[in-house]
């Protein structure tokens, strides 16, 4: 075998130690509140109500647009009453200890969209947060003026 050849060898068997070392350092599966086992996936924590409005592996693949219907319809259809519209997902799945779905690392829309290095720009204008009850009790009730 020519030195070069023999170099050339050595260099793929060092890729191949160095591939098998970083696998070996970094497990393929994360541990999650749903379940271990299930692969790679962001850690998110439980929602506050029972069901979702849909089947949730249809919600993570469709959330984006769902919302994007729902925004177009109360935009320009002023349709306010949609099982998909962001007030109803950020009121169940707030976080309980920040009150909020993307104030930190570990909020439920934070850290699936830091999982997948997508920026979030929803909460530039809407509330990451749900309105405290006495607000919520406000909002319900009809205003009536004089």
């Amino acid at each position: 075998m020519s030195r070069r050849t023999w170099s050339s060898f050595v260099r793929v068997w060092q890729a191949l130690l160095l591939g098998v070392f970083l696998a070996a350092s970094f497990p393929a599966t994360a541990q999650s509140p749903a379940g271990a086992g299930q692969g790679l996936q962001p850690l998110v924590t439980k929602a506050r109500g029972g069901q979702c409005v849909d089947d949730p592996a249809f919600m993570r693949r469709n959330h984006m647009a769902l919302l994007n219907h729902q925004r177009d319809d109360t935009v320009h259809g002023g349709i306010r009453n949609n099982k998909y519209s962001l007030k109803a997902c950020v009121a169940c799945h707030a976080s309980p200890t920040s009150q909020s779905v993307s104030a930190e690392a570990g909020d439920f829309c934070q850290s699936c969209h830091t999982f997948a290095a997508v920026k979030i720009d929803c909460f530039g204008c809407h509330a990451s947060k749900p309105p405290a009850i006495g607000a919520q009790a406000a909002l319900a009730q009809p205003q009536v003026k004089p």
